[in-house]
């Protein structure tokens, strides 16, 4: 009896373990067959189409030039240069130059990148193709608007590029512009220099050697230039606080108030309606800073061809005041974002 008690526990004791077994393939089977849910990744914010920022706050960065890696790793390390070189300011603005075969869009996409994973309120950015920089295999340059801690500058003077047959007269009429303007040479912040071919820029940097406390940077604006050419624009520290927030004379603005700063608008096309269209954005954009066309004290053009520029230039005169023209640099360059963009265009004004 003790012996068929036994047989018969050991066999409900081998059904119990079949049937656990049992459940447990169904169990795995039925989790190989439900489908991994998708990742879902988090959507980043772009970067804004305008931005206030205080004149008496501002400082200048360029970074240094890189040839080690392809676009997106020399826009990153060239963002990483620029946050040690301005020790704690806050980003308000970035123009970056690109050379080569890069897709220009991915500067937009690294800085959202960047500054979303730092948890940083993210700049505005303008990205310009050029024809070569200064160091074979190096990709970008970016130029940097930021806003220290401290009050900095009584005001500012923005420096229109005004095109020359060579560098040393660029140079020369800057210092003149600087001059009249009662700013230092020690007291000139930036410094950009446009060439038409690089084989300029050895005399263009010994004429800025003249503002030596400059951020200075210089870029080819084509590969290749149909005439000798080189535009040298700037920003200086005033001595002294101007009289009124702003003034705009010969191709010179001083300010000094709440700026509201604009990326780069672009312009599709070629008729005269879509250079309008740029300029309604734009003046919607400034609206959304409290400041209107009226109070424009800088644009900037960045053109494809020599006739978009002249078409750019005439729709320019229909919004903005003839009497009172803003200072600026309009030259011609190699790229744009967009494949179909033909002009790009960016505003400064004072805030109301």
């Amino acid at each position: 009896m003790t012996t068929t008690l036994t047989a018969l526990g050991l066999c409900v004791l081998l059904l119990a373990s079949a049937l656990t077994l049992d459940a447990q393939k169904r169990k795995g089977k039925k989790k190989q067959d439900e489908e991994p849910r998708p990742q879902v990744l988090a959507v980043l914010p772009d970067p804004p189409d305008a931005i206030t920022a205080e004149s008496a706050r501002i400082v200048y960065q360029v970074s240094p030039l890189s040839d080690k890696g392809l676009l997106s790793q020399q826009v990153r390390d060239a963002l990483k240069a620029l946050e040690r070189q301005l020790k704690g300011a806050s980003f308000v603005k970035l123009r970056a130059f690109v050379a080569g075969s890069g897709d220009l869009r991915r500067v937009k996409e690294i800085v959202s990148e960047e500054f979303t994973e730092r948890k940083q309120p993210l700049p505005v950015v303008s990205t310009i193709q050029v024809g070569a920089l200064p160091m074979i295999g190096a990709q970008v340059v970016i130029e940097a608007t930021a806003m220290d801690r401290k009050v900095m500058n009584p005001g500012l003077a923005f420096f229109s590029g005004t095109s020359a047959k060579t560098p040393g007269d660029s140079i020369d009429q800057l210092q003149q512009a600087v001059q009249k303007a009662g700013v230092k040479p020690t007291d000139v912040l930036r410094v950009t220099c446009f060439l038409s071919a690089l084989d300029q820029m050895l005399a263009a940097r010994t004429g800025a050697a003249a503002f030596p406390a400059a951020a200075v940077n210089f870029v080819q604006m084509q590969r290749l230039g149909i005439e000798p050419q080189v535009a040298c624009e700037a920003v200086g520290r005033l001595g002294v606080t101007p009289p009124a927030p702003v003034t705009v004379t010969n191709g010179t603005a001083l300010v000094n108030g709440k700026m509201a700063i604009t990326e780069t608008q672009l312009a599709f096309r070629n008729q005269d309606d879509d250079y309008r269209l740029a300029f309604q954005r734009l003046i919607k954009t400034l609206g959304g800073q409290s400041a209107s066309i009226k109070d424009v004290f800088w644009s900037g053009t960045y053109s494809l061809t020599r006739p978009t520029a002249n078409k750019v230039e005439t729709i320019r005169w229909e919004v903005l005041d003839r009497t009172h023209p803003p200072a600026g640099t309009s030259l011609l360059f190699e790229g744009l974002p967009s494949t179909d963009a033909t002009a790009a265009i960016e505003l400064m004004a004072i805030r109301n």
